[in-house]
């Protein structure tokens, strides 16, 4: 993808003597390893989309922290695809490596105790000019801690880690903690954005992927991967939000599915992401959703780019 970055904001006041640090920081890890949810604890508010569903993340979604003089730009990547060969997959495996290849920093983000294939295939993609810590998440899976140790040390066998940082996504104090370590990776620099920024993102987009997650949450393993949400309508009127958008699917049994007996299931999507985007978007929220069925979608590089797929 070709993000373009905002020019750095002014730099503080001289009487300021403490300098403004400002910096990239990927997020990478194989499929459904919790990068979603690390993003959102480390922002302090939900801006990335999370299911159990693998593969939820498909695009390079920021977020952004400021606390003191510094600002932190995560980048959440889509989790590298190593076994699908579809447009889409390739799609967003080029997203994760360009993301890479332009920040500050690098979290590798593992569940504790465990490093399978698809982890070093990951690990592998990782330029050798960038600092990669180590995030060993999940810790309050593990049973044993003393297991952890000679965990680690095979750990260091793989690759020259800045650090490593054993800990739980869900836990604020390890949250904090991770803050400070990333902290003095930061160059000195201006902002690239507003102290109160959350994301770069639109509310058109936010509101497309909260309606991707609804969907991926209350069909669970039922629907295949191969479906996306497109905004159609996306209208402000003052505090109101009209908002059409068609969830994508590639087969007729595929709607059916998503709509659900009596219509129920595709009602309880609309309810549940319009309950949710009014709290994100402070405001009344008309929301309409239908089903299309678009075949090979998922394997067609000019569907792809007009569902917004770079």
């Amino acid at each position: 993808m070709t993000d373009t970055l905002p020019d750095p904001l002014p730099d503080p006041t001289p009487e300021d003597s403490t300098p403004q640090r400002c910096g990239l920081v990927a997020i990478v890890g194989r499929p459904n390893v919790g990068k979603s949810t690390l993003m959102n604890a480390l922002v302090g508010q939900k801006v990335s989309i999370t299911s159990k569903k693998a593969q939820t993340t498909r695009h390079r979604i920021t977020g952004i922290r400021t606390v003191a003089e510094a600002q932190f730009v995560f980048v959440d990547t889509p989790g590298f695809q190593t076994q699908h060969g579809t447009a889409l997959n390739r799609n967003l495996n080029r997203t994760v490596q360009a993301s890479v290849t332009d920040v500050d920093l690098i979290l590798f983000l593992v569940e504790a105790g465990r490093f399978g294939l698809d982890d070093a295939k990951v690990l592998a993609l990782l330029p050798a000019d960038k600092p990669v810590i180590l995030i060993a998440n999940k810790l309050d899976a593990v049973h044993r801690r003393t297991d952890i140790l000679p965990w680690l040390k095979g750990m260091q066998d793989r690759h020259p880690f800045a650090e490593y940082v054993p800990m739980s996504a869900q836990k604020t104090a390890d949250v904090e903690r991770l803050l400070g370590i990333v902290k003095p990776y930061l160059p000195e620099q201006g902002w690239l954005y507003e102290e109160d920024a959350l994301t770069d993102r639109s509310d058109r987009f936010l509101a497309s992927e909260i309606i991707r997650e609804k969907l991926f949450r209350l069909t669970g393993d039922e629907l295949p991967y191969s479906c996306t949400v497109v905004i159609e309508k996306f209208e402000e009127e003052g505090a109101l939000r009209r908002i059409a958008a068609a969830i994508i699917v590639e087969r007729d049994a595929h709607k059916g599915m998503v709509i659900g007996e009596g219509g129920e299931r595709l009602k309880r999507i609309g309810s549940e992401a319009r309950q949710e985007l009014e709290h994100l978007m402070q405001g009344k929220v008309f929301l309409e959703i239908w089903v299309k069925v678009r075949s090979g979608w998922a394997d067609d590089e000019a569907h792809l780019r007009s569902y917004g797929y770079e």
